[in-house]
């Protein structure tokens, strides 16, 4: 996988502080110019350590307040706009993501390995991903390693990532 700085996505400068003022954490951003509009879509979620899910209320809050910025900073009133949670098990592709979701459930594909390996996210950086792990990586309801093993392991060796809602 490789590292996206999210700062370099379009506009996410521009919108995640409004996002983070009204205590939520954006994820992902897309601007797509189409027929004359433009579409775009957010994903928020909660920030780390808050469990709660994000529900309909949470992605009517921040369109409210979203759209009016991104008219003014993509000078056009013409914008169809859709706010999303990251969803039960999230597609990772772009590793930036991991440290919106530190203290989360993920699993990755090992490249090294070549399986599923399944932990809660503890840090991430520009480089790798270190997970605190937990069972084999496949099931539904990993069981917790005796005691916590940790691993750190290279973006360049993830080949898929998977968010899951396993307890944290």
């Amino acid at each position: 996988m490789e590292y996206i700085s999210l700062d370099s996505i379009p506009h996410f400068a521009d919108c995640s502080p409004l996002v983070t003022g009204l205590g939520y954490v954006l994820v992902d951003l897309k601007v797509v110019p189409q027929n004359g509009s433009i579409k775009v879509t957010a994903v928020i979620t909660k920030p780390a350590g808050d469990s709660g899910a994000v529900g309909v209320n949470d992605c009517a809050r921040v369109h409210r307040a979203l759209l009016p910025r991104l008219e003014a900073v993509l000078d056009s009133q013409d914008i169809y706009m859709e706010v999303a949670s990251p969803g039960m098990e999230r597609l990772i592709k772009n590793p930036a993501e991991f440290a919106l979701f530190t203290g989360r459930y993920v699993r990755v594909w090992d490249s090294q390995i070549t399986d599923w390996v399944a932990g809660k996210i503890i840090s991430s950086d520009d480089q790798s991903i270190t997970l605190e792990l937990v069972g084999d990586g496949v099931t539904e309801q990993p069981v917790q390693v005796q005691p916590a093993e940790v691993s750190t392991i290279p973006y360049q060796r993830i080949s898929k990532a998977k968010l899951l809602q396993l307890g944290g």
